[in-house]
């Protein structure tokens, strides 16, 4: 089976391409082939050994969903409309043209909301009947005020699996975001470094967060798309703090100790469901000392339950397809 993939993928955001590279490594792992729309098909294509195309082109697009087996949007942030309405009427009319072409349509693996009151009406009108997997309670609790129908999931970048590498004792991985305030964030940085705990800042979208990883002056700093880096870097901290809700998300699937800031509802949706420590939108250098002295782990079994529930929304969308026997 050849699945179309729709989401945010070929702009160089780590969290967004971890979802993507699981997505495919799952599919794969289940007999079938992924066509993936992207704003950079043939980086995508090379790196994930897929079929790509872009995601605007105004031929190619419809060509290729007219040729798949199944359709799927997601997975992330993708059905909200704080930060562009026109982001969510493109996902829309993604599941939309997919469905005059006739090809079945599933949207996994997503968070919903926050959305408009007349985000709230496209989207329950556009899913109605759609099979919707969303990847956290909350978003469970708004799809069935909307009236839609959802199961529970869980983000399919829980499935990825880290290096094998040893963890650097006294590492802490500080994960910055633009829009989050980051001087919080660098005042508690150079309060572990006093504390005599390394310190190395990671931004997960090169580009948008260059401009954030300036104001840690003087620490050391990497910017990376790459989800195996990312991963890389995460198993060998001994504690994270993440502005990003994918820096949580890797650090869990690398089974590294962290916790989140408090500036948006999926980071406190996850923060809810692993049992991880959570900081509010401006910490205290005192706070984020405590949280990494303290050495608080999330719930490394709701971790694992997560997982599972991930792998089972596989299984559910995706069965491996029967052995055809010989003539």
């Amino acid at each position: 089976m050849v699945v179309g993939i729709g989401g945010y993928y070929g702009y160089k955001n780590a969290g967004d391409e971890a979802i993507l590279q699981a997505m495919v490594q799952e599919l794969k792992a289940r007999g079938h082939r992924a066509l993936v729309f992207s704003a950079a098909p043939r980086e995508t294509a090379s790196e994930l050994g897929v079929e790509a195309v872009h995601r605007y082109h105004p031929l190619a697009l419809p060509a290729a969903l007219a040729r798949v087996d199944r359709f799927v949007l997601g997975g992330g942030g993708l059905l909200q409309d704080r930060t562009s309405r026109r982001s969510l009427a493109y996902y829309l009319g993604l599941v939309r043209l997919a469905r005059r072409l006739g090809r079945p349509v599933t949207v996994s693996g997503v968070s919903l909301g926050p959305l408009s009151p007349r985000g709230e009406r496209a989207v329950a009108r556009t899913l109605a009947g759609v099979p919707l997997v969303v990847r956290d309670r909350r978003s469970l609790r708004y799809a069935e005020r909307l009236g839609l129908k959802a199961e529970l999931g869980a983000d399919p970048a829980l499935l990825l699996e880290p290096p094998p590498v040893a963890r650097e004792p006294g590492l802490v991985v500080v994960i910055p975001r633009h829009g989050v305030p980051e001087e919080p964030l660098y005042a508690g940085a150079r309060r572990l470094l006093n504390l005599g705990y390394d310190v190395l800042v990671l931004g997960l979208q090169p580009g948008p967060d260059d401009p954030v990883l300036e104001v840690f002056e003087h620490l050391p700093k990497e910017a990376t798309r790459d989800p195996k880096r990312a991963l890389y870097l995460l198993k060998s901290a001994e504690y994270v703090i993440s502005a990003r809700l994918h820096g949580m998300i890797l650090a869990a699937a690398a089974g590294t100790p962290f916790a989140g800031v408090e500036y948006d509802p999926k980071i406190t949706g996850f923060a809810e469901e692993t049992g991880a420590a959570l900081l509010p939108l401006e910490p205290t250098p005192g706070e984020i000392a405590a949280l990494v002295q303290g050495g608080i782990d999330p719930d490394w079994a709701a971790v694992e339950r997560l997982k599972a529930r991930a792998r089972a929304s596989f299984d559910r969308l995706f069965p491996t397809p029967e052995p055809t026997s010989g003539a």
